[in-house]
């Protein structure tokens, strides 16, 4: 809506990507901070609380009051700050839009499955997940494919291509969306502890998407020149604000967790981002954090089905070292240092080719 302010009032300053991503960060940032504790008190009376894992330790079940899908809000905002903010015409912002949407909506069936059960078990099954989440990514891929998008495979550090994959590539990113989804839907476990690398990743990947985006810029710096890409850091920066309002309320101790409906639409569009960009295997870095979430679960449960042993006192690694006796809030920072640490990594790589 800004940019028609642009072209039809002649208001030159709203045809900028970069003065559109700052108010649309400014709008998500305050629209949550405004309609989150309205949220709350009203998951409070409707008893919206998370049921708490069975086997989570025990200090868990503490938890077990605390309303949830606090995604929704977030998401809400992100969305009503983009479409005040991006070309309505733009091919790429449109599927950022559609990414965190359809995504979003997997994990708010999820959540509303286990609120009226009461158990967390009582939600969507592992395999109607996985399958929703396979479909969800396919039309997406396929958005991608058909509109014309790079089908290029490149790795960091090297500036060519290393081969076309043709229309094997919307198998692989598939596979980019679900693994990045779920990845962060298991870092969700501690106040915070998916809210901040979260936001870490997507300001990395917005960069990326910019510099991109930039004619100047990109062959300066020897990246795939994508023309029209700049319009998706627009979609990103709305989602940071969002995170950070959505902070507010979720740093420890949380009043409020974000649910599958937030984690999974977030891992959706940090899937997204990284595709856009062709930087399917430097996500590996950028999200270290979520990577290494999902290692320890793979490692524990491959470890127990082969010898019977664990690896770890619990999985994902978080709750191994709440079993370790650390404070909540200490591994959570400490995640949170790992995070930016890693993502300062990931961008040192856009200028070394």
């Amino acid at each position: 809506m800004l940019y028609l302010f642009y072209k039809l009032f002649d208001i030159n300053i709203f045809q900028y990507i970069t003065v559109r991503a700052g108010i649309s960060f400014f709008i998500g940032f305050i629209l949550t901070l405004y309609l989150m504790p309205r949220y709350i008190s009203w998951a409070k009376r409707k008893k919206a609380n998370q049921p708490i894992y069975k086997n989570a330790p025990k200090t868990h079940q503490l938890k077990s009051t605390t309303p949830t899908m606090g995604g929704l809000v977030f998401i809400a905002s992100t969305l009503v700050a983009s479409i005040l903010t991006i070309k309505f015409n733009n091919f790429y912002a449109l599927g950022a839009i559609m990414t965190i949407v359809l995504f979003a909506m997997i994990g708010i069936k999820d959540d509303l499955s286990k609120i009226r059960g009461g158990n967390n078990e009582d939600g969507l099954t592992s395999k109607t997940k996985l399958l929703l989440q396979i479909l969800v990514s396919l039309l997406i891929g396929a958005y991608l494919y058909i509109g014309g998008f790079l089908t290029e495979l490149y790795i960091p550090f090297y500036k060519y291509p290393l081969f076309n994959m043709g229309l094997f590539a919307i198998a692989f990113w598939t596979l980019v969306f679900v693994s990045t989804s779920n990845a962060v839907n298991l870092t969700d476990g501690l106040d915070g502890l998916a809210t901040v690398p979260s936001i870490f990743s997507i300001m990395s990947l917005s960069v990326f998407v910019y510099v991109m985006g930039h004619a100047i810029l990109s062959d300066y710096l020897l990246v795939p020149n994508i023309k029209g890409l700049g319009e998706v850091a627009i979609v990103a920066t709305a989602l940071v604000g969002s995170l950070i309002g959505f902070l507010w309320h979720n740093c420890h101790p949380a009043e409020i967790f974000m649910g599958d409906s937030g984690s999974l639409s977030l891992g959706g569009f940090i899937a997204y981002m990284a595709i856009v960009t062709k930087n399917e295997l430097l996500l590996l870095l950028v999200g270290f954090v979520f990577v290494m979430e999902t290692v320890s679960v793979i490692l524990q449960v491959g470890s127990y089905k082969a010898r019977k042993k664990r690896v770890f006192k619990m999985a994902p690694i978080h709750h191994h070292f709440e079993l370790k006796g650390w404070a909540e809030n200490k591994i959570i920072v400490r995640f949170w240092i790992m995070a930016l640490i890693s993502n300062l990594l990931a961008l040192i790589t856009l200028k070394i080719r």
